[in-house]
């Protein structure tokens, strides 16, 4: 019995000894380091759309219409930006907080304000660069991305509501986020470290106090989180910092693929072992990846050494870089590995340069057609099938659904024919249109 009691109390005093054994689970050390690089970022816009001032009406709780005499047309936007470089004084916030502003103003977290430069804005990625002339700044360091994992430790920190210096924590909650329509470009980190408006362009700051994200946009129903919020990775951001820094823009070029994510079905079909990758799906003719050799049925299994687990991780890897790169795209065909090295064109290039060969029909999808109609009795004539904004054709009128049954009073019955005759025409095409029940005549102009 005394053995039993020694033993029991030996345990309770073990327990009673790690107890008191002090867990430190707290952020703020880090913090100190980190805090003084996130700042406050206000943008004066200039709001001449009567949409938008209807809308920044409503979140001011003013009644659209009752003084619009009376509202100023400048709006202040409130948000969050981080300082990546002291020496330089840059910092790093998002596209759509200084997207058409007259000026921008940066507060430090000691209360020092600045006038601040715009160096450049990539909207498609959602990140700006600014610049302010300071001494004394706090940088954070860009983390790498590409090692986050779900479940890291991450805190926010931002200014909500414009509540200066606030910070949240959280875990992320999912990584490579995207098709979510907030974006272009979309590689989302998502987090449940409470986000709010005003925190756009704030610091997602990894355990080490690195840089991860910078936070961009909430799901929330009423403007308020939910514990659904979504960050640029580090990387991402970094890539267009550095054309933004050195060019002022980003140019990105084309490969000219069409590219879908392997489902376990297309992986059996394809006689793979992995749904990692992306199947090729469309070769543009006259592009860098037809050059290069790739056909469709490719699967894509890495891009310049970076490993691809979906269509978006081609079109992420690919948006971020610069036109004229080099390109190294790895391959599966038939099982068979295969390397193709591909220059990056540009797209605004090679759309003049299609543009050139063929103004008239270009940006037109057309197919042979043939219906006998009760109203126009047989037709046979070209489907216009689709047509692309601000193409020549768009600009004329012409409309999906549009039968083309002549060209410059020449009768059409098959694409070749249109073809032949619009490569004689000089300035003008002369179309004549079935819509519906009704015939029209319709004029592509080459020089509008």
């Amino acid at each position: 019995m005394k053995q039993l009691l020694t033993l029991i109390l030996l345990t309770l005093y073990t327990l009673t000894s790690y107890a008191a054994i002090p867990l430190d689970n707290s952020f703020s050390t880090m913090l100190q380091g980190v805090m003084p690089a996130v700042v406050n970022v206000k943008a004066k816009v200039k709001v001449t759309d009567f949409n938008t001032l209807q809308e920044l009406q409503r979140q001011r709780g003013i009644k659209p219409g009752s003084n619009d005499q009376g509202l100023p047309n400048i709006f202040v936007s409130i948000a969050s930006g981080v300082i990546v470089d002291a020496k330089n004084g840059f910092i790093l916030t998002n596209a759509h907080v200084i997207n058409d502003a007259q000026s921008v103003s940066v507060t430090l977290s000691d209360g020092r304000h600045f006038t601040a430069k715009i160096i450049g804005a990539d909207k498609p990625s959602d990140v700006a660069v600014l610049q302010i002339k300071a001494k004394n700044l706090t940088a954070v360091t860009l983390a790498d991305s590409n090692k986050l994992k779900v479940g890291d430790t991450v805190a926010a920190i931002g200014n909500p509501f414009g509540l200066n210096q606030t910070v949240t924590s959280g875990i992320i909650s999912a990584l490579g986020r995207t098709t979510l329509g907030i974006e272009s470009y979309e590689n989302f980190i998502q987090t449940d470290a409470p986000i709010n408006p005003g925190n756009s362009g704030g610091a997602l700051i990894d355990t080490q106090g690195q840089l991860a994200g910078i936070n961009t946009a909430i799901l929330a129903p009423d403007r308020g989180s939910i514990g659904i919020g979504f960050a640029i990775p580090a990387n991402m951001a970094k890539s267009v910092m550095l054309q933004l820094l050195k060019f002022g823009n980003v140019k990105r070029g084309m490969l000219g693929i069409g590219a879908q994510d392997i489902t376990p079905e297309l992986a059996s079909a394809f006689n793979i072992s992995s749904t990692n990758g992306a199947a090729v799906t469309l070769v543009l003719p006259d592009s860098p990846a037809q050059s290069a050799g790739m056909q469709v049925g490719d699967i894509i299994t890495s891009v310049n050494g970076i490993n691809i687990k979906n269509a978006s991780d081609v079109v992420n890897t690919v948006a971020f870089l610069r036109v004229d790169s080099k390109v190294t795209i790895d391959v599966l065909r038939n099982n068979k590995r295969l390397s193709f090295n591909v220059v990056l064109s540009d797209p605004g290039k090679r759309k003049q340069s299609v543009e050139k060969t063929d103004p008239f029909l270009n940006g037109m999808a057309l197919k042979n057609f043939s219906l006998l109609s009760p109203v126009h009795g047989s037709i046979k004539g070209v489907l216009v099938v689709s047509v692309e904004e601000d193409s020549n054709a768009w600009n004329a009128d012409i409309r999906p659904g549009d039968v083309i049954t002549s060209a410059n009073q020449q009768k059409i019955s098959s694409i070749l024919e249109l073809q032949t005759t619009a490569s004689k025409a000089s300035k003008t095409l002369l179309l004549n249109i079935l819509r519906g029940s009704s015939a029209l005549f319709l004029v592509i102009n080459t020089e509008q």
